[in-house]
């Protein structure tokens, strides 16, 4: 669920040296990675090609080709950069020893990360591609484990615990499916601060 870092053509450029007459940029693998995952959130899985994300870089193809032998293995390397960035955080959260504080901190830094909404929907409308659904498929089973032993350890039984999980992810992607594809108004800032309190006041457990 965490983004990577915001990362411009112009950041890339300006850490690369591509300024006139210097030499072309060697990009790292993960530049490439982090450039796809952009492309990914603007315009889709099927958008991440060598060619565009060569000019979003301000690189030539062969930059490409030292890291990646296809488009496949770049959007496999942008997949696992998402994925790893998204145990990382989780990761973070299990400093918070109250089990209630640690689900509202994740009700919290959720709400926070629209980037990371866009591309996980972008993720989901590619489910069909066999590069993307193995990926969805472990993340999303991830997240319900993650939720249905927070619920758990907040006081819940363990199959109440598990519906309660099942509960706040189908809203989670019901929520970006309203908001992302079906294009449904962006709600105000105070609105949507009042709708996560709601979400947290209805799902997490009284002490």
């Amino acid at each position: 669920m965490t983004p990577a870092p915001k990362h411009t053509d112009k950041d890339t450029a300006a850490r690369a040296g591509t300024g006139r007459g210097e030499r072309a940029p060697r990009l790292s693998a993960d530049d490439w990675a982090i450039a796809a995952l952009e492309q990914i959130a603007e315009q889709g899985v099927a958008s991440v090609a060598v060619e565009p994300l060569a000019r979003r870089l301000g690189v030539t193809k062969g930059s490409f080709y030292w890291h990646f032998p296809s488009r496949e293995a770049l959007l496999v390397a942008a997949l696992e950069r998402w994925e790893r960035d998204e145990q990382q955080s989780f990761g973070e959260l299990e400093a918070i020893r109250d089990p209630r504080e640690r689900l509202r901190a994740l009700f919290a830094m959720v709400a926070q990360e629209y980037r990371a909404h866009v591309v996980y929907s972008e993720l989901l409308r590619a489910m069909d591609h066999p590069v993307v659904q193995p990926v969805i498929g472990r993340v999303s089973e991830r997240r319900l484990d993650y939720l249905a032993a927070a619920f758990r350890q907040a006081g819940l039984a363990k199959a109440a615990a598990r519906h309660r999980a099942r509960l706040a992810y189908a809203a989670y992607v019901g929520f970006l499916q309203l908001n992302l594809q079906l294009r449904q108004a962006r709600l105000q800032q105070e609105e949507f601060d009042d709708y996560v309190e709601h979400m947290m006041a209805t799902l997490i457990p009284s002490a």
